[in-house]
């Protein structure tokens, strides 16, 4: 808990990553002190400072604590464990295809992904690292790496556009069914592809999750709006084309987040390493 501690120099960013309450950091850290009779942080209006013999026994715990770990490890050598959190749409239109080269290429950690749309809490739900979906800073006390941005394309199938040919103009795009997801991304996008017009009034069909709105499209309901990331390989493999040229570039962005801590362990690099290439490669 003291090493915690003087890594956040904040109770209360001490107490989310060892999913206690800040009033027990703070009990157990007076506990601490009292028993060593010296004080090893200074109380300041703004979090915590560390005195010269705190900062000295943070360093001399930190080189403990490291050799405990190693110990340990090389004591009961298990497969490395890594749990990253993503939505079900990056889950089931990006980061599934990709699994198989990760399994094959790093057989000795065993990544567990878990979907949901609920924001994960990294201590308390096990999580080592996430792909969060917005604009830094996301917390207190976590890293944040730039993954992917976000490029939003219209896609339908191409059965849609039997007979009628694909929308070229506001008029005729309000002929096809408008998919919407969670974001509602079609203002924004009809307001930059036809500049002037009003809001569109198309018929519409409203789904809480993007993968949704994307098998809808892909089944020939209608028009859907999507991360080109999501949409590349049924693009590719014909069941889905892209309805406009133009792309709508967001300033919110994929984003590699995880905890801060003094020392990151190999499989999580690994993963965050692999995540990053898999963009690059695509």
């Amino acid at each position: 808990m003291f090493e915690v501690v003087a890594r956040h120099l904040n109770f209360r960013l001490a107490a989310e990553e060892l999913g206690v309450t800040q009033a027990a950091v703070a009990q157990q850290i007076r506990g601490l002190e009292a028993s060593l009779d010296i004080r090893l942080f200074e109380r300041l209006p703004r979090g915590l400072g560390m005195t010269d013999a705190g900062l000295a026994y943070s360093g001399s715990i930190r080189s403990a604590l490291a050799m405990i770990d190693e110990a340990t490890r090389l004591l009961r050598p298990e497969p490395s464990h890594l749990t990253v959190s993503v939505t079900p749409t990056f889950a089931s239109k990006w980061l599934i295809p990709k699994l198989g080269t990760f399994a094959d290429s790093h057989p000795d950690i065993d990544l567990r992904v878990l979907a949901t749309d609920r924001l994960s809490h990294f201590h308390t739900d096990g999580v080592d690292i996430a792909v969060r979906y917005g604009q830094p800073a996301f917390g207190a006390g976590l890293n944040a790496e730039l993954l992917m941005e976000q490029r939003i394309v219209a896609v339908a199938s191409p059965r849609l556009f039997e007979g009628k040919g694909m929308p070229s103009s506001f008029d005729s795009l309000q002929e096809f069914l408008m998919l919407h997801d969670a974001h509602n991304f079609w203002p924004e996008f009809t307001a930059a592809l036809f500049p002037g017009h009003p809001p569109p009034t198309a018929k519409n069909m409203r789904f809480n999750q993007t993968s949704l709105a994307i098998e809808a499209a892909i089944i020939g309901q209608g028009i859907a709006l999507s991360s080109h990331a999501f949409v590349k390989n049924d693009i590719a493999a014909g069941r889905l084309v892209q309805v406009f040229t133009q792309q709508l570039l967001l300033d919110k962005a994929f984003f590699l987040v995880w905890p801060r801590k003094a020392q990151q362990s190999p499989a999580l690099l690994v993963v965050k390493d692999w995540l990053k290439q898999q963009v690059s490669d695509s």
